[in-house]
């Protein structure tokens, strides 16, 4: 009931896209004060939904922040042209690997905290005297989770209670990428990522706008019109955290990296929400090259359109860093800009995006440091620990991941993918290694 409610709490979803809801004030106000989970309000609830996307909009944000690839191409900074690399020019075998680690390693430091607001959680790790974070998180005493309204440690993935890696959409998305470059080539489609979907996830391992496509799907409705229909998440942080596989494979070439997250993202995401898994998966497929962490997130910008509300809100983070703002202040920064209590803000692209970029520049280049400043200032724990564990991963290689983060990876991860169930993170970098030099013909 609470996630239906969410679809009403979220109207200012369409102020973000310059559209005036206004007209539809009453329609909500009616349905709020019904029983949402009532079945013949379903019907009804869609309706009105898609009575949002036909609001008219604010032209000039739509071109802006387009939807097709073409489109979006023609958006992006077109100063002079964008580098590739050749992956050869890396130890493959130790940066994918360490890809994997940081990815998996990151989004179980995040994972026992997800949903945690910012002073909780910060009570939480000073409780065990691991602030700043700086290590995996132990299961707290219940009098300080009853204290802070938090719920029950139990099935949340302290380190202390599990025996390995336990299943996140974070990491089944990652193996879902991979099915879709195993089973369907480097010429895959939209199309393609959808039919793995269902052959592959059930449909309770999807959450808000990927459980929307799922649906769609289902139903007859393939990309772009699964993104749209009755689904207020099409801009939430979904489409960002099923970036890894395509940055992997496509080492060394963020354009084509950001092209095969534009076919996986399209099946769910509009707009901010495509940009996001195009940007992080160009930033992976740069990290082991570029000169400085802030290359990396430059070279991702130079694949999303320049004038894009992601794209700002990356400059921004930027130019704090060069201002020369320290770590506690940009996160006060972030807090003062987004409502962590508000989940269209918890869960959007934009606002962990900034906390991905954040802990990328103010990392030091160390992978533990970022991982954990990604995770610190909470928001999507989870995920934007495995982005940024992802993007380390890669660019410093398994051998300088450290010892805290990979130990508990010895026994594997487990996934929700069908035919995959518990994976070693050796094998996930043995088969994406194999993709990788399929497509450099090696």
């Amino acid at each position: 009931k609470e996630k239906t409610k969410n679809k009403f709490k979220n109207v200012h979803k369409l102020a973000d896209e310059g559209r005036d809801a206004g007209a539809l004030a009453d329609e909500f106000e009616a349905l709020r004060r019904q029983e949402l989970n009532a079945p013949a309000l379903h019907a009804r609830i869609a309706d009105l939904l898609d009575k949002t996307r036909r609001l008219p909009g604010d032209e000039a944000r739509r071109r802006e922040e387009p939807d097709a690839l073409a489109l979006i191409r023609a958006a992006c900074p077109q100063d002079e042209a964008a580098p590739s690399w050749n992956p050869a020019d890396v130890n493959i075998e130790n940066a994918v690997l360490g890809a994997w680690l940081g990815r998996v390693g990151g989004c179980l430091l995040g994972k026992p905290v997800e949903g945690f607001r910012r002073g909780p959680l910060r009570a939480l790790l000073e409780a065990q005297d691991n602030w700043p974070l700086e290590r995996y998180i132990a299961a707290p005493a219940e009098e300080i989770l009853k204290a802070h309204g938090l719920p029950p440690a139990d099935g949340r993935g302290f380190i202390d209670r599990i025996e390995r890696m336990i299943e996140d959409d974070d990491v089944n998305y990652t193996v879902i990428g991979l099915l879709v470059l195993e089973e369907h080539g480097m010429d895959f489609t939209p199309e393609h990522v959808a039919q793995t979907w269902l052959a592959r996830l059930p449909i309770f391992s999807t959450c808000t706008a990927e459980r929307v496509a799922y649906k769609n799907v289902a139903l007859g409705l393939m990309p772009p019109a699964s993104a749209l229909h009755g689904n207020p998440y099409r801009e939430w942080i979904g489409a960002q955290i099923r970036a890894d596989a395509y940055g992997y494979v496509a080492l060394g070439d963020p354009a084509l990296a950001a092209e095969w997250a534009w076919r996986d993202a399209s099946v769910s995401h509009v707009a901010n929400g495509i940009y996001g898994e195009m940007w992080a998966a160009a930033m992976i497929a740069a990290a082991p090259f570029a000169d400085t962490p802030r290359e990396v997130v430059e070279r991702g910008l130079r694949e999303i359109p320049r004038h894009s509300r992601l794209a700002k809100a990356i400059q921004d983070v930027l130019a704090q860093h060069e201002a020369g703002l320290d770590y506690d202040a940009a996160v006060d920064r972030i807090h003062q800009q987004w409502d962590e209590a508000r989940p269209h803000h918890w869960c959007h692209t934009i606002s962990n995006a900034q906390i991905v970029a954040l802990a990328l520049l103010w990392g030091e280049d160390d992978p533990a440091l970022s991982i954990c400043r990604a995770v610190q200032p909470a928001f999507d724990t989870d995920c934007n620990g495995a982005t940024v564990g992802s993007i380390m991963g890669m660019r410093h290689g398994a051998r300088a991941m450290p010892e805290w983060l990979v130990e508990p990876l010895a026994q594997g991860f487990e996934t929700g993918v069908r035919g995959e169930g518990r994976l070693t993170v050796a094998e996930a970098a043995e088969r994406t290694v194999r993709l990788l030099a399929s497509r450099s013909g090696g």
